[in-house]
């Protein structure tokens, strides 16, 4: 069984930086698709980031040029670089990470989740 922790979170100031992690850990044979999601009070769960087994990324439009996704397969970790954050940024963020497993089987994985708040 795989599992994911999240952690990093934290109480920051607009304008300021804040970098989370996801650390794997269990019988990974590769990963192969990895993602940042956040949930505010009152919405939905919301994509952020993702980036595939080969490197390719994808970002939400919100977080675009400012958040930078990266992973280090060696660790099993993802992470989450988050630059010139807003008072909009605020919110449990989760960490979900796809691959192979023990046995080659598929797992899907989710993190219990970290806050970021971030004051005005």
């Amino acid at each position: 069984q795989v599992q994911t922790v999240e952690t990093g979170g934290g109480l920051v100031q607009a304008g300021e930086s804040l970098r989370l992690s996801c650390a794997a850990s269990g019988t990974i044979f590769s990963m192969t698709a990895m993602g940042w999601y956040r949930q505010a009070p009152g919405k939905q769960r919301e994509l952020v980031a993702t980036m595939s087994g080969t490197g390719s990324t994808h970002y939400a439009g919100s977080v675009k040029g400012r958040f930078i996704i990266s992973g280090d397969n060696a660790k099993n970790t993802v992470y989450l670089q988050m630059n010139s954050l807003k008072p909009d940024d605020t919110a449990v963020y989760y960490c979900n990470v796809q691959g192979l497993g023990m046995g080659l089987n598929p797992f899907d994985s989710w993190g219990q989740g970290t806050q970021v708040t971030v004051s005005s």
